[in-house]
């Protein structure tokens, strides 16, 4: 016999913006590029003001739309008459393309040992070359397993020889650093000149 699966009830979810009825104020004003178009469906002329709250509820009744409080925290409060759920598309739209755009910082990580020898040093050298080309940090370390971490200046010496080798394409962000059983040092790609 199989078992039904449990029905959860969905929960009315409050809008982000207080729209038609919710909205509180006396008085709120009114913008928007539409209002020419608002004010020809209700023949009379409407133009960015302060305006009684019912009087512009009655209006977005009027041409089947809401009245959405944009700005609460105005003197009045500032409000559209749009479609709502087109509103917020178009909000969220927004807010995707601005995250889209942001940077994305990529750190690779690069670990030594303290007795790396020429051979590692260089292929590892060649990864964080390629890492920095592409616009990512570098985030190199010495691990000190055992009892290693008495040759702390070897790893010392091998990371400021790793930043002295990139010095061309990147910039340390500060001199490394123990921090544990890691001694670490961070660096970032030069910007590029524009001609």
């Amino acid at each position: 016999m199989r078992r039904r699966k449990k029905v959860v009830p969905r929960r009315n979810v409050e809008p982000e913006f207080n729209i038609n009825f919710r909205i509180k104020a006396s008085k709120v004003r009114l913008v928007g590029d539409n209002l020419d178009e608002i004010g020809e469906a209700v023949d009379q002329r409407i133009s960015p003001d302060v305006y009684n709250t019912r009087q512009a509820q009655r209006w977005a009744e009027a041409v089947e739309l809401d009245l959405v409080e944009i700005s609460p925290n105005a003197d009045p409060p500032v409000c559209k008459i749009i479609d709502y759920n087109k509103f917020l598309y178009n909000r969220k739209k927004k807010q995707k393309e601005l995250k889209a755009k942001t940077a994305k910082t990529v750190v690779k990580e690069i670990r030594f040992g303290p007795n790396t020898d020429d051979h590692d040093f260089n292929f590892k050298l060649k990864h964080a070359t390629k890492f920095l080309e592409e616009g990512a940090k570098v985030k190199a370390y010495v691990h000190f397993r055992g009892r290693s971490i008495v040759f702390k200046e070897r790893g010392e010496l091998l990371l400021l020889r790793f930043i002295q080798e990139l010095s061309e394409i990147g910039s340390a962000e500060n001199l490394p650093k123990l921090e544990g059983r890691r001694m670490i040092v961070i660096i970032g790609p030069k910007k590029k000149r524009k001609n």
